[in-house]
């Protein structure tokens, strides 16, 4: 039986128990253990040591056998913890992430690798007076086929005197899971019988197996709900032929509520002792079959809204139970919609839950006491923006632990709390999730910063506001730190960070306070696929704005606009100056309105800062399925996707955020030419 096909479904687990087994470990308490906890951190090296063996990953077998051995024994006692041996179960954590890794990737765990981590291992197993684990590993490796999680049990001879014997009944399964796991089972001990009944596999087995070995096999071919383990009695054990696909007559269970296992496994034990009798309450699906699902309903939205457009021309009378239907349609497709959306939502817990890890590892370093708080993690976001929010909170982290909390010795100089707090927030806000990491540092030196500035020869002045000054920190190459480390300095990640913001549609702000601390906030719509905007008209072509960076609309008075250059005009809107972007320009657009008082501004707000953009027409306000432009044409600049409108046109989504840049360059582009008009100008008439 080819085992690829389960493999997979292995490596997902498996990489969800590993971080479970790191937050555990994080969480633990070492002078004060809770037994749950431990019990559950043993239970995810059981269960990946379990598959592992099944699809012949010797490395990953060895590595996690030592490591259950070891946990084993601190579960029940026999092992005192210290912050040694959590390095060390961190450490093993870490390799085996990079054997999974390697072994997804069809190849071989680095042997060097491999042995160090064993090394360790074995060498507190040798230091708490365990040598059994240490022998085991050094044997001789098994061949790598497929083998059970347990060293195969030899047929157990049977007598009344026999230990009994397992009745494993599996429910739902297909002819190849079938054939698969009866194979399996024969490598765990005895089969005395096997039944077969539509979906239905029952197997009488004798072994030495733990019922939660059993388990930690099957589960990686079938559902933990599918099984169901009962002891059968001692008498019941008599020698009989393995029967394929018919009933063979055994006694009768003894019904007993509870398994009765080996007394060092009470709780693993306890955990597959009640039959499974509820559906599991999820299920896998690939990514891609998710995000099929949401692209046709996306086209069903976008039929939804040409059939509601065109029905505007209809008689409401004439067509009244039509249009009736009509409404009903618009209504299921917007509920059906926000339904599958849903699917693609994770919680930031994600995402926070990778943090414990690094601040440990990072404060460690740096000879510093840190706190992490969280709050929001279960605020939701969208899966494609979940997984690329990661890198860049990572890096605010790690500057925040290296530039921004100080030593405890400096914290207590300063009347501080010797250790420092850094604070990991979502929460939802309108249309977006507002992310934000804070510390209770030193906060920004902006004497330093600009200093560092004028040094680069960065355009800036002793009177720009603070909100201007933090952001020079994410220009590129951009660093105030007096040396490098390998955790920052060197002027790069910043300007990646902010960068990466940008491309998923969002923005950063910075709030810092000298001797209080800083706060990064990033603001990101929820979801890449869907978002809600507002339609304008701009000469004959349509655009769409993100609602969410629209702050209001206006048709200026002439006394409101000012000149600053020939080209370059900035309108005053309630004592404020704002610079005005006119689309028409950007976008080199005929027969638009070209002057203000003709069109209307909308008022935007991006990266701090605010403007006005000139539309000709507001066409009204929407929400819109998101076409990626790159992915079907190129990149073009201004534009940050597509999308389809009710009549069937295409309408592009304005990058905001991207709207200074462009006009800035716009305006040297036609300095430059009118630089260079000039010099050909003066040339022609001294000649």
């Amino acid at each position: 039986m080819d085992l690829s096909q389960f493999t997979q479904a292995f490596f997902v687990e498996a990489v969800e128990l590993l971080a479970e087994m790191e937050q555990l470990l994080l969480e633990l308490d070492v002078e004060a253990p809770d037994s749950e906890q431990l019990n559950a951190i043993f239970r995810a090296a059981h269960s990946i040591k379990g598959g592992a063996a099944t699809f012949g990953f010797v490395a990953l077998t060895n590595t996690t056998h030592v490591l259950e051995s070891l946990l084993d024994r601190a579960r029940h006692g026999q092992l005192r913890l210290n912050g040694r041996m959590i390095d060390a179960f961190l450490e093993t954590k870490d390799a085996l992430q990079e054997q999974l890794t390697a072994y997804q990737a069809g190849k071989e765990p680095d042997p060097d690798m491999v042995a160090h981590i064993c090394g360790v291992l074995q060498q507190l197993a040798l230091e708490s007076g365990d040598d059994s684990a240490v022998a085991q590993v050094s044997a001789p490796a098994p061949a790598p086929a497929p083998a059970p999680v347990a060293a195969p049990a030899a047929p157990v001879a049977s007598s009344a005197s026999s230990s009994g014997a397992l009745r494993i009944r599996f429910a739902r399964l297909s002819d190849s899971e079938c054939d698969l796991l009866a194979g399996e089972l024969a490598n765990l001990g005895k089969v005395l019988s096997r039944t077969r009944s539509n979906d239905q596999l029952t197997v009488l087995l004798e072994t030495t197996c733990a019922p939660d070995d059993i388990v930690a096999v099957c589960c990686f071919v079938i559902d933990e709900s599918q099984i169901d383990i009962t002891h059968e009695a001692a008498a019941a054990a008599v020698e009989a032929p393995a029967v394929a696909e018919a009933p063979a007559p055994v006694a009768a269970p003894v019904p007993e509520p509870a398994v009765v296992a080996e007394a060092s496994k009470p709780q693993a034990a306890a955990s597959v002792a009640a039959p499974a009798a509820k559906e599991s309450s999820s299920i896998r699906v690939d990514v891609e079959k998710v995000d099929q699902l949401i692209n046709l309903v996306g086209e069903l939205v976008i039929t939804q809204s040409m059939l509601t457009q065109a029905a505007t021309m209809l008689d409401p009378v004439a067509y009244e139970r039509f249009l009736s239907g009509l409404g009903h349609l618009e209504r299921n497709a917007r509920d059906l919609q926000e339904s599958v959306m849903s699917i693609r939502m994770m919680p930031m817990d994600y995402v926070f839950s990778r943090f414990p890890r690094v601040i440990r590892d990072v404060s460690a370093k740096l000879g510093k006491q840190v706190r992490l708080d969280t709050y929001g993690k279960e605020t939701e976001l969208d899966k494609g923006l979940i997984e690329r929010i990661v890198d860049p909170l990572t890096h605010l982290v790690r500057n925040s632990l290296d530039h921004g909390i100080e030593t405890p010795e400096v914290r207590l100089a300063k009347g501080k709390d010797a250790t420092g707090q850094l604070l990991l927030s979502a929460q939802h806000h309108g249309g977006n999730i507002v992310i934000e990491v804070s510390d209770d540092g030193g906060g920004l030196n902006r004497e330093r910063i600009l200093a560092k500035a004028m040094q680069q020869g960065m355009p800036v002045s002793e009177s720009m506001p603070d909100e201007e000054v933090w952001q020079l920190i994410f220009a590129p190459g951009f660093s105030t730190a007096e040396q490098v480390t390998d955790i920052s300095g060197r002027g790069v990640g910043m300007d990646v960070v902010k960068r990466n913001i940008q491309e998923m549609g969002g923005h950063v702000e910075i709030h810092s306070r000298g001797g209080q601390g800083t706060t990064t906030r990033i603001v990101l719509p929820l979801t890449l696929a869907i978002l809600n905007g507002m339609s304008v008209k701009v000469g004959s072509e349509a655009y769409i704005l993100p609602l969410s960076y629209v702050i209001e609309s206006l048709q200026p008075l002439p006394e409101h606009l000012h000149s600053i250059t020939a080209d370059g005009h900035v309108i005053r809107v309630r004592g404020e100056y704002l610079p005005l972007i006119e689309l028409h320009r950007v976008f080199d657009v005929s027969g638009a309105q070209t002057h203000p008082t003709q069109g209307i501004l909308v008022i935007v707000q991006a990266d701090d800062s605010r403007f006005a953009l000139l539309v000709d027409e507001l066409l009204g306000q929407h929400q819109v399925v998101v076409k990626n432009l790159e992915t079907n044409y190129r990149k073009v600049p201004g534009i940050s996707a597509a999308t389809i409108l009710g009549d069937g046109s295409v309408a592009f989504i304005i990058d905001v955020g991207a709207m200074p840049r462009i006009q800035r360059a716009q305006a040297a582009s036609t300095a430059a030419l009118a630089g260079a008009a000039r010099r050909i100008a003066t040339d022609a008439i001294a000649l």
